[in-house]
């Protein structure tokens, strides 16, 4: 199975999170700290992506998350 990689824009787009949101929810040390949120994967010197089927899957938590409370 070949497993996608998003970088971070496209991590935005499919999350509707901004540049900032996304690197506190993966911050231990910030208020919005979400332990359930993807790890980003190094690929080399600076740069990192995100495994598509890890970020579909938070989403898909989130949407199950919200009919729950309602």
């Amino acid at each position: 199975m070949v497993q996608a990689i998003l970088r971070r824009p496209a991590v935005e787009t499919t999350t509707g999170l901004s540049r900032s949101a996304i690197y506190d929810r993966i911050n231990p040390k910030s208020p919005y700290f979400d332990p359930t949120f993807p790890h980003p994967i190094r690929l080399g010197g600076n740069s990192v992506g995100w495994l598509e089927s890890e970020v579909q899957d938070w989403i898909s938590g989130r949407i199950e998350a919200s009919r729950q409370a309602a």
